[in-house]
């Protein structure tokens, strides 16, 4: 995130006052109206704080409530995008919770480190698959694998986690039609491939899905279009997913991680550097015109900027995947993010969009 000019730093304090003053008189009257409805005494201001305060702990501040948990002996999860970051971390999460893991491995078949330290388990509950989550063959052979290795295969596959996606930057006139349909087609068609693949054994198991989307799942920013529009999709893929597979029994969850760049190493001053030649190289010269080269060489800067930021630990990530799998209800989306990002994340979902552009644009 940009840091804000002082102007709309001041905006976003004002706001915070006027809500504050509006809560503190608004509240109070209308808990008074309800009381008087219902026959009561009138509340004080104190109260009315009071009440506010306790909501607020409620909501944020409190662990989250335990739902009950299914037994996981047994239970298999299929994980896409296991060489490294989330979805690496998450196997070995997931086997040590005693799952059977099938994690699925883009560079199993030449040697990655992310899988060969995986098969080094040497564990009948660890197995690596080879997954190219655009590849129809090899998720259709990922499948087949799955069910041929199951305890039982027909009482289905427990879970599978969409976790397999890359992420890219630039604004709209610099980012080539290419690089749009490259990002797509992993985090949203490879989403809907592998869950399309492995659904009937889910199925069977009435178990669950979980889609890995992003803050950018539901909200925009400049400089990642791409991204955004493939995790709009995995939304909205989710969303439609579960509402037809409540019949079944199925439970499907969203994901929408915040920053994690430091934790996951997604972002390196040296991908900023190789995505900015190719973004500036490949653009039309009309474009580079308009624009300028000072204009490119400062959002770069901002890039480079990114990659030190964000949490350190994915132990959040991890977790909320678990609840997922694990609870006997889970929720229909975890937000793993900072206090800041989720406030941006309610003003620009819940807010008009003349307010929440004029704060953080």
């Amino acid at each position: 995130m940009a840091p804000l000019p002082g102007f709309r730093v001041a905006m976003l304090v004002s706001f915070s006052v006027f809500l504050t003053v509006l809560l503190g008189f608004g509240l109070p009257a209308l808990l008074n109206a309800v009381m008087r409805v219902l026959g009561l005494p009138e509340t004080s201001v104190t109260e009315c704080i009071v009440v506010l305060y306790l909501l607020f702990v409620l909501y944020v501040a409190t662990p989250r409530i335990p739902r009950g948990q299914v037994e996981v002996k047994g239970k298999a999860v299929f994980i896409t995008g296991c060489d490294c970051g989330f979805g690496h971390a998450l196997a070995k999460h997931l086997h040590k919770l005693g799952f059977t893991v099938f994690a699925g491995c883009l560079l199993k078949d030449k040697d990655g480190e992310g899988a060969k330290e995986l098969e080094e388990f040497h564990s009948d509950r660890m197995k690596v698959v080879q997954l190219d989550v655009c590849s129809d063959e090899q998720v259709n052979q990922a499948a087949q694998y799955i069910k041929d290795n199951l305890e039982d295969s027909e009482k289905g596959l427990w879970a599978v986690v969409n976790n397999a996606g890359v992420s890219t930057f630039g604004e709209v006139e610099f980012t080539s039609m290419e690089t749009y349909k490259q990002v797509s087609e992993v985090n949203l068609w490879g989403t809907i491939r592998v869950t399309k693949a492995v659904l009937p054994l889910i199925r069977r198991a009435k178990g669950r899905v979980v889609n890995i989307a992003s803050m950018y799942g539901r909200m925009g920013n400049v400089m990642r279009s791409p991204y955004c529009v493939s995790k709009y999709g995995v939304e909205a893929f989710s969303d439609c997913l579960r509402y037809e597979m409540k019949s079944w029994g199925v439970k499907v969850s969203i994901v929408e991680p915040g920053n994690f760049i430091v934790a996951t190493g997604i972002l390196t001053r040296d991908i900023v550097a190789s995505t900015a030649n190719k973004l500036w190289n490949e653009a039309p010269s009309q474009v580079k015109e308009d624009y300028g080269k000072a204009h490119f060489e400062q959002l770069m800067a901002l890039m480079r900027s990114y990659c030190n930021s964000g949490q350190k630990s994915m132990a959040t990530v991890l977790d909320d995947i678990s609840d997922a799998l694990i609870s006997k209800r889970p929720y229909t989306r975890y937000s793993p993010m900072e206090p800041h990002w989720w406030i941006r994340v309610q003003m620009m979902t819940h807010l008009p969009g003349a307010i929440s552009d004029f704060l953080y644009l």
